[in-house]
């Protein structure tokens, strides 16, 4: 797991409107007189870690309106999504190649086939377009990660059964899924409500709804598409006034997410692909010390943990399955 070492000691406490986060900050400067803060963060979609809130308050024009930034934020997301959705959809329509690893050089695809026969987890980061030109997102950055595990013994059945199972989503997923449900379902179309839960320092909840449709390519082969379609902070969860931030003055932990799933059944087993496209609010000035981690490791994290949390469910039905004598 990573982990921010070396810090430089901490100096004498300074005044910060930084609210609870801050207060936490500079107690821990002052009794540990050094920060030693581990990395561990995992949701099935995402969740981005605590940052101080009054540092990432709304972008704010000197003049004009000041939901300008954000619209502009909102456009280059929804640009950048839509370049990803053309590329996906070319892929699919190809129809070979489906992992991204079976793009690779000969011999590092072989190797990523061994490591992912042990139980490991392939991961690559997209820093650029198809087109291989750089995207500039204003006031904000995207995270683009995608990953592949395989599930031995398993069926592409077994697979889209955890994975369309939304209402026991908290179960396989926890403890970052705290709730779970399918809200509406039309055959493979579904609308699914996920709270995120996370603690560090302090705790940060997400309630999130998400649109999602599965499509069976073939007896061995299946892909799905979601789209997050409403994303809120929670203040005061679980109390009496528990209530969803306004997206003006939320932390901006996570204000947009879209992921592709694929899923290849061969080699006595399935192959399960997850790619996410994420977005946050930027790295304030002069906090890349210490926030920039946060940011720039929990997408890989998280979804490293989504692949593996989706293959010990699978894998765990599969024993309940057999252990009962019913037939798959």
């Amino acid at each position: 797991m990573g982990r921010i070492k070396h810090l430089p000691r901490c100096g004498p406490p300074t005044r910060m409107k930084a609210g609870v986060f801050g207060r936490h900050v500079l107690r821990a400067c002052q009794a540990a007189r050094c920060w030693h803060l581990s990395l561990s963060i995992s949701i099935p979609l995402l969740v981005i870690l605590v940052q101080p809130a009054n540092l990432f308050s709304a972008p704010q024009p000197s003049t004009g309106n000041a939901s300008v930034g954000n619209a502009k934020t909102a456009q280059a997301f929804a640009n950048y999504v839509r370049a990803t959705e053309v590329r996906n959809h070319s892929e699919l329509q190809r129809g070979t190649g489906l992992l991204w690893i079976d793009r690779l050089p000969e011999a590092a695809r072989k190797r990523s086939y061994t490591d992912l026969a042990q139980g490991g987890v392939e991961l690559q980061q997209r820093r650029k377009l198809e087109s291989g030109s750089e995207f500039h997102c204003p006031d904000c950055m995207i995270h683009h990660w995608e990953g592949v595990v395989f599930i031995p013994g398993a069926r592409l059945d077994d697979v889209l059964r955890v994975l369309e199972d939304y209402d026991r989503h908290a179960e396989y997923y926890a403890p970052d899924v705290a709730r779970s449900k399918i809200e509406s379902r039309d055959g493979e179309h579904f609308r699914i409500f996920l709270r995120f839960r996370r603690q560090k320092v302090i705790t940060v909840v997400l309630n999130t709804e998400h649109d999602v449709v599965y499509t069976r390519d073939s007896a061995s082969r299946a892909h799905s598409r979601s789209t997050a379609t409403h994303i809120a902070e929670v203040e005061n969860p679980g109390k009496p006034n528990e209530r969803e931030k306004p997206r003006e003055s939320d932390n901006g932990f996570l204000w947009g997410m879209d992921t592709w799933w694929r899923m290849e059944e061969k080699d006595r087993g399935v192959y399960v692909q997850s790619e996410v496209v994420s977005l946050t609010r930027n790295i304030p000035v002069g906090l890349s010390w210490m926030v920039g981690p946060f940011v720039t490791a929990v997408p890989k994290e998280s979804l490293t943990f989504t692949l593996e949390a989706t293959r010990k469910a699978v894998l765990a039905r599969l024993r309940a399955t057999n252990s009962s004598g019913l037939v798959r």
